[in-house]
């Protein structure tokens, strides 16, 4: 028997005020069958909880998730259906994660294993080799992640004000690493924090098969009217575009779509490929998987923050381990555009200045 995290909401910045799990599934239903009471009967709640729910959350959000019309049955509300739309998205782009942290509890008639001794509590950016890590843990390692897949910068923040004990994050190095670095370092502190080393990894633009426009670089994105799909503000990927807008001398507004905005690789290069745009950008890999061009224009590495004091316990020693080893090598060097070396080497946050001695970024492999 396999056991899965699922997908949950709860208000930003209140750590008691997880939604109603009964909420979204009544949404869904209310959608399906355009009445209340049909609504009700398949979620298997009354209609007065269900009047009671839906009133409740009005109150607190200040607009109605659902329409009842007397002689018209029910119908989403204009909020109700951007939750929804959300809640589907959301769930796409898990859909890669949360599996790599199932628990085998074994068969349901047999005796259930031990649930793992340790719990560890991740915020970090998106990256494919998150999923690698989750499946090179053994299970003798005897840990689990509590992951919650954030940006950069809220990830550093959630660590530093403690509801995180890892954040992951990347930086670039190389011809980039010269860049600001203070955005970062505000919520480290270099007597409390570590950090480990995990992989470096090519970013770029990710464009149509055969790269049809001959586009190079974010200035013949702009000047050829191409369609842009944007990352999520405060995440990595999006301070690493504005930042190379800002050094070319872009303005954002001179990318058409500039605004529409995913929140992970994969969604980035999938909305390429199902043609909802003509350019993002994100790692080769996501490119990679679609088949798409990939114009590579800048190598990244990614960090795992600890607290100094942590590197000792056994959870985070085996986890470094499992960084170190080949198995976890040949994981990372399955994906394309990933580098796995000195992965699991523990540092000081010093690391972020000195990451110009790293390789520098390449200019080949346009697929």
């Amino acid at each position: 028997m396999r056991v899965v995290p699922t997908l949950g909401w709860r208000f930003d910045g209140d750590p008691d005020g997880a939604i109603d799990p009964r909420l979204i599934p009544l949404l869904e239903a209310v959608a399906a069958t355009a009445s209340l009471a049909s609504a009700v009967a398949a979620r298997g709640i009354s209609y007065r909880a269900a009047w009671g729910l839906l009133r409740d959350y009005e109150r607190t959000l200040g607009a109605p998730l659902v329409h009842l019309e007397r002689g018209r049955g029910a119908s989403l509300s204009a909020l109700g259906a951007q939750w929804l739309q959300a809640q589907a998205s959301a769930r796409d782009r898990l859909a890669r994660i949360l599996p790599g942290l199932a628990i085998d509890l074994g068969p349901g008639t047999g005796p259930v294993k031990s649930l793992p001794a340790f719990r560890i509590t991740v915020a970090a950016s998106h990256d494919l080799a998150l999923s690698a890590l989750s499946e090179t843990l053994p299970e003798s390692a005897g840990i689990a992640f509590d992951l919650s897949i954030v940006g950069s910068l809220v990830a550093l923040r959630e660590f530093d004000e403690g509801r995180a004990e890892i954040a992951g994050f990347h930086v670039p190095v190389g011809a980039h690493a010269s860049w600001d670095r203070s955005p970062f370092l505000r919520s480290l502190h270099a007597r409390r924090d570590k950090l480990i080393r995990m992989v470096d990894r090519e970013q770029g633009l990710i464009l149509a098969r055969g790269n049809p426009a001959h586009v190079r670089s974010l200035r013949d994105v702009a000047q050829r009217n191409l369609r842009f799909i944007n990352r999520q503000r405060g995440s990595g990927t999006r301070l690493l575009i504005d930042r190379m807008l800002a050094d070319e001398h872009i303005e954002p507004s001179a990318l058409e779509g500039f605004g529409n905005e995913e929140f992970t690789h994969p969604a980035v290069a999938a909305t390429v490929a199902s043609g909802g745009a003509d350019v993002g950008f994100g790692v080769r890999a996501a490119a990679a998987e679609y088949g798409l061009a990939f114009v590579p224009l800048v190598r990244e590495r990614y960090f795992l923050a600890i607290r100094a004091k942590d590197a000792a316990r056994p959870p985070f020693v085996r986890l470094i381990a499992v960084l170190k080893s080949a198995a976890f090598a040949r994981r990372v060097r399955r994906l394309p555009g990933y580098h796995p070396a000195a992965a699991g080497s523990l540092t000081g946050i010093d690391a972020l200045a000195s990451a110009a001695k790293a390789a520098p970024r390449r200019r080949t492999g346009v697929g």
